[in-house]
Formats: C-alpha cells, sequence, structure tokens
C-alpha cells in the first residue's frame, strides 16, 4: 500500500485528483438516484432508467479513470489509442447496466450481486483503458495490488448498491454513493500504484495516438455531459420528494379520516399506520414504525397474515396495556415508497361483538329479571331429560305462580310489580343449587329445573327453600306487601315421558296448590290433569261467550219496604254455556276475573242493563255489580259516561254496586273510581255490607248512597239473636248516616215483618220474585209487591224455601 501512497504522492497532480475523485462522487450519487426512480417505475420505464443510470455511471466512471491519468504524470511520452479508448467507455456502461439490471431484479441478493457486476465492470474498464495508454517504455505489473484492485472493485461495489438501495433515505443513498466512490477510485489508484513504467527508448508513441490535450478536451466534454445529468437526476429527485411529500400527505389525511384503522407493512414490520390503527392500539404512531406486525397480532402467524385476502377476517388485536381487542383483517399489495408493501385494513368488533352478545342475552334470557327465559329453559329441559333418561335419579321441574301478584299492579303501579319480580328472582336463586336452573316464564310465572334428585322428598325440599325465602321483610317491596307463592311440581321420569307432558302436569299441579289456599306446593297426581284441562276450557269459553252470544241478564225487583212500591231493578249475569249449559256465576265469575275476561264482560252487562232500563216507561232504578277488578282498571268511570251517553239513560238511574272486599285492595284507586262515578251523577251502594275487614271506616271513607245487608244475616233474623241484633244496628247507623238500606235475600213473611218493624228502607229477595227476564216483570211495575207478593213472583209464595239470587 506504500508503493499506491508513493505512486499518488509523486506521480500525480493532486488537484486533478481531487478533480476526479468530485467527478466520481457525483457519478455515483447521479446513478444511485436514477436506480431509485427505476426501481418505483413500470417495466418498460425500469429498462429506461437502467440504461440511462449506466450511460451516466459508465461515463462518470470513464471520466474519472481519465481524470485521473491526466493526473499522472510519468518521465517519457504518452498517448492514448482511441479505439481502446472508446471501448473502455463501452465497457464500463455495459457492465455497469448489466450490474444494475441484476440490482433492481426479484433474484435472490440481486443488489449485492448486481453492485460485485458492477464493480467488475469499472475494473475491466480500468484495465482496458490501462490498455489504451501508449508510452515510450514497458508497464510492469504488481500481480498483488492487480488482485487488490480487482477484490476492493468487487466487494466495494457489491455493498454500494445494497446499501443504496436499501432505502431512499439520504443517508441510505450518500452511503451507497460513498462506497460506490470508493470502489472506484480504490481500484485505479491501486492498480496505478500495481503499475511500473520501464522506458525503452526503442518504442515510440505512434503517430495516430490521441494527445493528451485531446484527451483533456473529451475527457471535459464528458465531465459536462455527467454534471447535466447528474443536475437533472438531482432536480428531478428534489422534484419526486416534493411531489411524493404532498402526496404521502394527502395519504396520510385520507388514511387518518377513515374509521378503519389502516397499518402499512413490508414484510412483517410496520412502515406506515394512521391515526385510528394507533389509537385501536393504544400507542403513538411513530412509536409503531418499525415494530414486528405479529406483536400486534398475535393470534396470527406470518403464514396467515399472507393469507389474508379481500375477504375479511376475523382475529384479536393485542392493546399496549397487553387487553384483547376483537377486529376484522382484510389486506391488499400496494406500492409504497415505490416498494412492495401489503395494507392490512383492521375494523374494531368491540361493539358488534358487545350487541350480539346483548341480543343473545335477550334472546336466551329475561330483560326484567336477568334469568333464562322460555326458550334457555326448554333447551335445558331437553338436555337434562336425555341425561337422565334410563337413570335412577329424578328431574324435578317445580313451577311458580306469583299469589295475587296483580293486586301489586293495580295497587302499587308497574315499577313496584317490576321490583317485586327482580326480588322473586333473586331469591329463588339463593336458595337454588349451582347446578339448578330458575327461569321467568312471563309474567309472574317461574319455573325451576331441579336436576339429579335422589327422591320426591328432594324435590320437596326445594319447594319448602323457596316458600321460606320470602318470610323475611325487605325494602325491596312495597310496604305492608309480603311475596307468597304457589308451587306445583312434577317428577321425571314418572309423571311424564316427554317436556311437553312434564310442564302440563307441573302446571296442573300448580292449579291444584293454588286451589288448596296458595302459598303452598302440590305435587302432581293424575286426577289434577282432567281438572286442569276443564279449567283451561271454561278460560278459553269464558272469553268468547259475549261474542258467541251465550250471556244473558236477568233481573230482581227491589220494593220499597214501607210503600211497597217497586223502585228498581238488580242485573244479575247467567250464563248457557253451548254444551255444557248453565254455569253457576259462583264458578265462572272468578274465572273470568282471574283470567281478565271479567272487563270485557262487565262492560257489556253495564251496556246490556241500561239500554234495557232506558226502554222501561217509569223511571226506576237498575242496579249493576261490578268486579274489583273493573274499578281498579282506571276506566270504569269513563265506561259507564260512555254507556250512559250510548243508551240515554239518565246517570240519576244507574246505581253502582261494589263488594267491601274492593275497598281494601287499592284504597287510594277505588276512592278516585268512586269519586268519579259520583261526578256524574251515578248512585254508589255497598254490596254485602258487613262481611269486610273494615265496614264503619270505609261507610265514612267512600261516597256510599245506600247499604245493602248481605243475605246470610237477613236469612237468620227470625231465629238468631245476634244476627237481629247486627241488622238492628246496620239500620241504625245507617240512619244516622242518612243512608238508606236494602236488606237482600228475603223469603219468608217473618223476615220481612222484622225488617218493617226495624225501619229498614228497601228489600229483595225471592219473597217479591226471583230473577227472571224483564219480560215478566212489566206488567206489574205498578203493584203493590209487599201487599201483594204472589202476583209480583207468579204464584204462591214460598215461606221456607230458600235460594241464592
Amino acid at each position: 500500500m506504500l508503493k499506491v501512497y508513493s505512486c499518488i504522492a509523486t506521480q500525480h497532480d493532486l488537484r486533478l485528483v481531487v478533480l476526479a475523485v468530485l467527478m466520481c462522487g457525483l457519478a455515483s450519487g447521479t446513478a444511485i438516484n436514477l436506480l431509485h426512480h427505476g426501481g418505483s417505475s413500470s417495466r418498460f420505464m425500469r429498462r429506461i432508467w437502467i440504461s440511462i443510470a449506466a450511460i451516466a455511471s459508465g461515463f462518470g466512471i470513464w471520466a474519472t479513470h481519465f481524470i485521473a491519468m491526466l493526473a499522472f504524470v510519468p518521465p517519457v511520452p504518452t498517448g492514448y489509442d482511441l479505439d481502446l479508448t472508446l471501448a473502455s467507455l463501452l465497457v464500463a456502461i455495459c457492465v455497469t447496466g448489466i450490474g444494475f439490471a441484476c440490482a433492481l431484479s426479484r433474484i435472490p441478493h440481486g443488489r449485492l450481486i448486481g453492485g460485485a457486476i458492477a464493480g467488475a465492470g469499472v475494473a475491466v474498464m480500468h484495465y482496458t483503458g490501462m490498455a489504451a495508454f501508449e508510452i515510450a517504455g514497458r508497464i510492469v505489473w504488481d500481480p498483488s495490488l492487480v488482485a487488490a484492485s480487482l477484490a476492493f472493485a468487487v466487494l466495494f461495489g457489491a455493498a454500494s448498491l445494497a446499501v443504496g438501495l436499501r432505502s431512499r433515505a439520504f443517508r441510505w443513498k450518500a452511503g451507497g454513493a460513498a462506497l460506490l466512490t470508493v470502489a472506484i477510485c480504490s481500484l485505479h489508484f491501486t492498480a496505478m500504484g500495481a503499475a511500473s513504467i520501464v522506458p525503452d527508448p526503442a518504442i515510440h508513441v505512434p503517430d495516430p495516438a490521441l494527445p493528451s490535450g485531446m484527451l483533456a478536451v473529451a475527457v471535459a466534454l464528458v465531465s459536462t455531459l455527467i454534471i447535466l445529468l447528474a443536475l437533472g437526476a438531482l432536480w428531478l429527485d428534489l422534484r419526486e420528494h416534493r411531489n411524493a411529500a404532498r402526496e404521502a400527505d394527502r395519504m396520510r389525511d385520507l388514511a387518518d379520516a377513515a374509521v378503519e384503522g389502516l397499518v402499512v407493512c413490508k414484510g412483517r414490520t410496520i412502515a406506515a399506520a394512521n391515526s385510528s390503527f394507533a389509537e385501536l392500539v393504544g400507542r403513538d404512531r411513530q412509536a409503531l414504525l418499525g415494530r414486528n406486525i405479529e406483536t400486534i397480532f398475535p393470534a396470527l402467524s406470518e403464514t396467515e397474515l399472507r393469507g389474508i385476502g379481500t375477504v375479511p377476517v376475523e382475529s384479536t388485536l393485542r392493546q399496549a396495556d397487553g387487553r384483547s381487542v376483537p377486529v376484522e383483517l382484510i389486506q391488499r399489495d400496494i406500492v409504497y415508497a415505490g416498494e412492495p408493501h401489503r395494507v392490512l385494513a383492521v375494523r374494531d368488533l368491540s361493539e358488534r361483538k358487545k350487541a350480539e352478545e346483548e341480543i343473545y342475552f335477550l334472546a336466551h334470557h329475561d330483560p326484567l329479571t336477568k334469568l333464562p327465559n322460555r326458550t334457555s329453559f326448554n333447551k335445558r329441559l331437553e338436555a337434562e331429560i336425555a341425561a337422565h333418561r334410563g337413570g335412577r335419579r329424578l328431574l324435578a321441574v317445580l313451577f311458580l305462580d306469583l299469589d295475587r301478584f296483580k293486586e301489586v299492579n293495580d295497587l302499587f303501579g308497574h315499577p313496584a310489580g317490576d321490583s317485586v319480580l327482580q326480588y322473586v328472582a333473586e331469591r329463588v336463586q339463593s336458595v337454588l343449587s349451582p347446578d339448578a336452573l330458575v327461569a321467568r316464564l312471563g309474567g309472574d310465572e317461574f319455573a325451576i329445573i331441579a336436576p339429579d334428585l335422589a327422591d320426591a322428598g328432594a324435590a320437596a325440599e326445594i319447594a319448602e327453600a323457596v316458600l321460606r325465602a320470602f318470610d323475611k321483610e325487605t325494602e325491596q317491596l312495597p310496604k305492608g306487601f309480603a311475596v307468597r307463592t304457589s308451587i306445583g311440581i312434577a317428577l321425571f321420569p314418572g309423571d311424564a315421558p316427554d317436556r311437553a307432558t312434564l310442564l302440563s302436569h307441573a302446571d296442573a299441579a300448580l292449579y291444584a296448590a293454588k286451589a288448596e289456599g296458595r302459598g303452598v306446593y302440590c305435587f302432581f297426581e293424575p286426577s289434577m290433569g282432567a281438572h286442569l284441562r276443564d279449567r283451561r276450557q271454561l278460560e278459553h269459553d269464558i272469553r268468547h261467550a259475549v261474542a258467541r252470544g251465550e250471556l244473558s241478564l236477568v233481573y230482581q225487583p227491589q220494593a220499597d219496604l214501607q210503600t211497597g212500591e217497586v223502585v228498581g231493578f238488580e242485573a244479575l249475569l247467567r250464563w248457557e254455556h253451548g254444551t255444557k249449559g248453565a254455569i253457576s256465576p259462583a264458578e265462572f265469575i272468578p274465572i273470568a276475573e282471574d283470567c281478565g275476561a271479567i272487563v270485557q264482560i262487565g262492560e257489556w252487562v253495564l251496556r246490556t242493563a241500561c239500554a234495557e232500563a232506558a226502554r222501561w216507561q217509569r223511571p226506576l232504578m237498575i242496579a249493576v255489580n261490578v268486579s274489583p277488578v273493573q274499578i281498579h282498571s282506571g276506566s270504569l268511570a269513563l265506561i259507564v259516561e260512555e254507556v250512559l251517553k250510548e243508551t240515554g239513560l239518565a246517570p240519576s238511574r244507574l246505581e253502582i254496586e261494589i263488594t267491601e272486599s274492593a275497598l281494601i285492595k287499592d284504597v287510594g284507586r277505588t276512592l278516585t273510581a268512586l269519586r268519579q262515578l259520583r261526578a256524574l251523577g251515578v248512585h254508589i251502594a255497598m254490596d254485602d255490607f258487613g262481611t269486610g275487614y273494615s265496614s264503619l271506616s270505609n261507610l265514612r271513607a267512600f261516597p256510599f248512597d245506600k247499604i245493602k245487608i248481605d243475605q246470610s244475616f237477613v236469612r237468620s233474623v227470625d231465629s238468631s239473636a245476634e244476627a237481629a241484633a247486627i241488622v238492628r244496628a246496620v239500620v241504625g247507623l245507617a240512619r244516622g248516616l242518612n243512608l238508606p238500606v236494602l236488606a237482600e235475600g228475603v223469603e219468608t213473611e217473618d223476615e220481612l215483618k222484622f225488617l218493617r218493624a226495624v225501619d229498614c228502607s228497601a228489600v229483595q229477595g225471592y219473597l217479591l220474585g226471583r230473577p227472571g227476564p224483564m219480560s215478566e216483570f212489566t206488567g206489574h211495575l205498578a203493584e203493590d209487591v209487599v201487599s201483594h207478593p204472589r202476583r209480583l213472583a207468579g204464584g204462591p209464595a214460598r215461606t221456607r224455601q230458600r235460594g241464592a239470587a
């Protein structure tokens, strides 16, 4: 290497050496920039850019060589062979062009191979140029330095393109240009140091040889061309950078406007990401650059990531805090920064998954109590039946129905009813084992699946635990209200072979528990099935009785006890069933109240009775009984007002009869309903007085116009001193309150005589007339029914035969 240094220091013009190095650097930088443009272009334009790069670099290498040769001043005459000089230029262009093409190809390690070929091209050009160097003497070569020059050219050339083409960043371009400059200069000066000139007077420089001056002019022209090409490439590079920056800003703004996260990857490395993706990951956007994409999507391997296409794929994304987020991925290949990349569109599925979970929950659970619904209950029951089939263990189904739950809604409102249902769900769950299931089937109906029981006693223990669960008072319930429930139990396989039958039998047991007094539990017995079917059939039939014309009204007269004049009639409901014949009101009215049909039936009774009364020539009173359900419905006054307008009946002729039991269920609502009726001008009578719980307070609290003494007291006045005392006290109390009293169930002359003696206002009963169609009474309305009861009743009076009105 000392020889090389001595050659440069003593045999070269250092000013020209510096010029050669600058020319070489300029050519190298130009070549690297042009290759970058070629790499981001189409196939056709890539060839053009490779050709331009090869020409620029070839001229630059050639100019560097001959400027350095001009700087070499040997002590003998020199010249240059024109043909070989031009051949060296063509060799430089062609071989470097081949190397550049390899560097931009997709072959493995193409940049290293291409750079090595370009370095070899520099060496071929140099030694071809040295062959064109004519001197009056002989050149003796040092083989070791020649080998070193070739190694420098190939190694530094390979490194130059591997570094320079790695990225468009300035540091990588500058590094590649510097390495290519080192490759060219190290080869030249090492090769020059390997050459020793031995003068020989016998050798003359031929006349056709190109003089050094002319070579200087050629080199100057070539240098100018290189500079122009370099300036053009520089301008192109700057313009592209400005355009690329503007385009990058536009693309970044567009990407940031996207709701989905977008991340651009080169291989496994993140090259760019929008703000939505950075926010989704929970990291700063700059912190994501350079990260391995698999750290963000740990559930996907590199092979799986590459396999993602335009069809959405669901996966999970790991956030910065370690939480996993469900996402949907779509991938496409793009060209980014002049190189092939892939872009992943990432959509957050958290809200959709949450909505799907909520929809699934609502589809299988009751939204109020959060218990499984009927669908989930049936699915679980089918599975348990299959698991218990053929085994020795029992499966129990318990049906729960809250006693008097409708009263909670009527008295306290639906929010209070919802609180009761939530309380029931909580308490029942608290006493069940983990393998049991409680579901809300609808309304106030709950059901329990109790699997793997040893015997029926285990089911009974569960029922008793449920009943005990409601013994404690709680602020969750309305004040003064206690939860009571009836429970029906059916067992598999003893009571039923399948789900439908098992449920039906549990329902039958529930009805039996209610019939026994409520607040108890009953096991299914075969006899219960028929009773349940009959009751359900009656519920169905009573709902359609009005439409089928099976209902009718009969009327029973009411007379003034002192004058004997008929003052009105009470309308009584009858049901003539299509197949079962006459059904007692005592049987069908409770059923109608339980199933809610009483509201429709009550309106029909009111409308029919008022229409009948409106046709009477005499303005007699018409009395109509109303159910507590009608009073608490909140619409009774509106219905009465509508009926009165429709039928034309004067409000003062209508008397609404209510029982004391209706008063205690909801004092506030009942009082409001009665005041609304009084405001219409309608009369209100307390029916069955004396059988309630707070008769005296009710008389003072509610706006009654009449008191009706229950027939159970009237029928005993001639035989029971206690009954006579009660009737006498009631009449006296009513007189003090200026309320008329009507005695029901009068069937004997003795009863009539007693009532007249205590100054009772009016009477009603079989002694005066049995309930019947209005046609039986139209000819007798003006007669004295007290003095001549036989004529009104249609026959001889029966002094002791009693019957219900």
